[in-house]
């Protein structure tokens, strides 16, 4: 399977005959800018314009050439993506409709947790992976998002966290670019919304890089985290573009299991998985995550957690471990296990050997907002 490009419908016919300004890196707004005549540095000043400041026109980017922000304002676009509506739970977990430009939405998640706003980004309007647990999967592919798409996500985001007053200023590194302060409430992303990322996998590795970017929002790679159904033969390349950190959907013990709850096993086995991820240059200290929605009586048994230890032995290193009981939804074949359940389960891998190990408490699951549980009604 090619990576795709994440060249999907939505504004396409537009993007044809106009720039958009948004769905380019930095390096690749240099390029175009200098198509066009102008010097490349040029594409630094817009990058930093539409990223950094927020800009809402060619117009406003007053400290460059009069000649540059006409042929912007006449060739260019600036697209902007809005919340269409907003949801709240008790726990403070916030869902945000997204409306696209070919009517069609995506959903993203804000996260609070202490100091922390992680925002749950979707990369696809549905998802081709087939999950049973996962209620996006019900919607089938309909698209790709755009590059700019996914960025934007994280815009309609601060914005959404502006109006409740929510107010950070975040000041880069010393040496990180250009631009001055970084006015960002968001601290962490994840992701793990609707869609598989790295079958996106150009649309996904050029919004990494436009996040990432120190001339723009600048969020640290470490503090991005991409969710993978185990797509084996593109995680080493997206690790290689990217430089963020890697969580892989694993979900059960054996081979057995997991293709009777996920079809992408039938293509790449967890042996497969396990090594391509032996073999990955990780940075000292990095982890990879593994993933594991519990299911009650399919996955969630002391032997299958005696299992899984096994099976991750070789790889134990390099590897972390989230256990997510499964956030139901209307029509799912399975239930949530207890607390009682999912306890033995992490005693069990304990006794294995297995220590690093965190239990995501359901966060938004009232609202349909918790992993899992995206879908537009």
């Amino acid at each position: 399977m090619e990576p795709r490009t994440g060249a999907g419908a939505g504004g396409d016919e537009v993007q044809a005959a106009a720039l958009n300004l948004k769905d380019l890196d930095r390096e690749a707004l240099r390029a175009a800018l200098a198509a066009r005549g102008h010097p490349p540095y040029r594409g630094d000043q817009v990058f930093r314009w539409v990223w950094r400041r927020g800009a809402a026109s060619a117009a406003a980017m007053t400290d460059l050439p009069a000649p540059l922000r006409e042929d912007l304002t006449a060739h260019a676009r600036l697209p902007r993506l809005e919340a269409t509506s907003s949801h709240v739970s008790r726990d403070g977990t916030t869902k945000l409709l997204v409306g696209l430009d070919d009517r069609r939405e995506v959903e993203c998640v804000v996260i609070p947790d202490d100091d922390r706003r992680t925002l749950c980004v979707s990369t696809q309007v549905g998802c081709a992976m087939g999950c049973k647990f996962c209620r996006t999967a019900t919607m089938g592919l309909l698209r790709d998002l755009r590059p700019w798409e996914i960025a934007e996500q994280v815009l309609v985001a601060e914005r959404a966290l502006s109006d409740r007053g929510e107010g950070r200023t975040i000041r880069p590194g010393r040496g990180r670019g250009q631009g001055g302060e970084v006015a960002r409430r968001l601290t962490n992303l994840v992701f793990m919304g609707m869609g598989e990322p790295l079958h996106n996998f150009e649309g996904t590795v050029a919004a990494c890089r436009i996040l990432t970017d120190p001339q723009g929002l600048a969020f640290p790679p470490r503090r991005i985290t991409v969710s993978t159904v185990g797509l084996v033969d593109r995680i080493a390349p997206f690790l290689e573009r990217t430089g963020v950190n890697l969580a892989i959907s694993l979900n059960a013990p054996d081979d057995a299991v997991r293709a009777g709850i996920m079809p992408v096993n039938r293509r790449w086995s967890i042996d497969a998985i396990l090594e391509v991820l032996a073999d990955l240059p990780l940075p000292r200290r990095r982890r990879v995550t593994f993933e594991y929605v519990l299911l009650a009586g399919v996955n969630d048994e002391p032997a299958h957690a005696r299992t899984l230890a096994r099976r991750i032995r070789p790889v134990l290193d390099r590897v972390k471990l989230n256990l997510i009981p499964f956030n139901p939804h209307d029509g799912a074949p399975f239930e949530r296990p207890s607390a009682a359940r999912v306890d033995a389960f992490q005693r069990a891998l304990a006794e294995y050997g297995v220590h690093e190990v965190h239990v995501r408490r359901p966060r938004g699951d009232a609202i349909l907002a918790a992993c899992g549980q995206l879908r537009p009604s």
